[in-house]
């Protein structure tokens, strides 16, 4: 007689391996810092008491990243277009060899005859590269339509929207391919709240570049920056001008500055408007 056995396959399922949390990575501390572009990066808007000059979004970002005074660098100047930033302000910044550099520039541009999207993208490449090549986390910002803030004819507001969507258009390619973070000014809370611009409603106030900072130091947190003082929204340090020094600006500075971009954008303004017209009679 022949014994039968019978094998009976047990399938011993391994135990899983203990999950471990993900590991976590330690924010990088900005030691210097640059700002580049024209006059919202200088300041203007944000004055300082006792005729003290113009804060603004640099300092506010450099306080809240913890970065020392000698470690804070700003060439920019008012009236500055992206090439300015190219040939005038980023040998400087390339010499500091910043671990940030925001870039707030374009706006300029566009109230040029010779305005060029072209121009714009391959000057600021050579911004990022250059930058990029000495460790530098280069931050531009993309533009909102100031024609909301800046009250124009709907024809001028039509025509300074569409330059304003070009230049934007021009940014988005060079943050594209270049990989690097940006700053959307359009999508700031508050953006286009009057409170968030200075008299001239060309230049953010106190707050406005407080958002704009805030706005930068979270780019810069997902950028994987500390971010040791985030900054406030709350106005102080300041000093809110005077009824009778928001007169003096407009009629010193304020009004001679749309006097002459606008004889420079009424061209091209034109052609807007006369098309608009033709549009209408079809």
């Amino acid at each position: 007689m022949v014994a039968t056995v019978t094998v009976i396959s047990v399938e011993v399922t391994p135990s899983p391996e203990p999950l471990l949390p993900p590991a976590t990575a330690v924010p990088r501390s900005a030691r210097r810092l640059v700002v580049l572009g024209d006059s919202t990066a200088v300041g203007l808007g944000d004055p300082l008491p006792g005729r003290g000059g113009w804060r603004g979004v640099g300092p506010l970002v450099a306080d809240a990243l913890g970065v020392e005074p000698d470690g804070y660098l700003n060439p920019s100047f008012t009236g500055a277009r992206m090439g300015c930033v190219l040939t005038e302000q980023l040998p400087e910044a390339v010499a500091h060899r910043p671990d940030v550099a925001l870039v707030v520039a374009g706006m300029n541009d566009t109230l040029r005859p010779d305005f060029s999207a072209e121009k714009i993208a391959a000057d600021l490449t050579e911004v990022i590269r250059s930058l990029a090549a000495v460790g530098t986390v280069v931050i531009p910002v993309r533009y909102h339509d100031h024609g909301k803030v800046f009250r124009l004819p709907r024809s001028l507001r039509r025509a300074l929207s569409e330059r304003v969507a070009e230049l934007n258009a021009a940014i988005d390619g060079v943050v594209e391919r270049e990989g690097v973070p940006c700053l959307d000014l359009e999508l700031l809370p508050g953006a286009y709240d009057l409170t968030a611009w200075s008299v001239d409603r060309l230049h953010p106030s106190e707050l406005g570049h407080r958002m704009l900072a805030t706005g930068f130091t979270e780019r810069l947190a997902e950028a994987g920056f500390a971010v040791p003082r985030p900054v406030s929204l709350t106005c102080s340090g300041g000093v809110e001008p005077s009824t009778a020094g928001h007169v003096g600006w407009l009629v010193l500075k304020g009004i001679p500055w749309v006097w002459r971009r606008g004889r420079e954008f009424v061209p091209y303004a034109a052609v807007i408007m006369w098309q608009a017209f033709r549009e209408r009679l079809r």
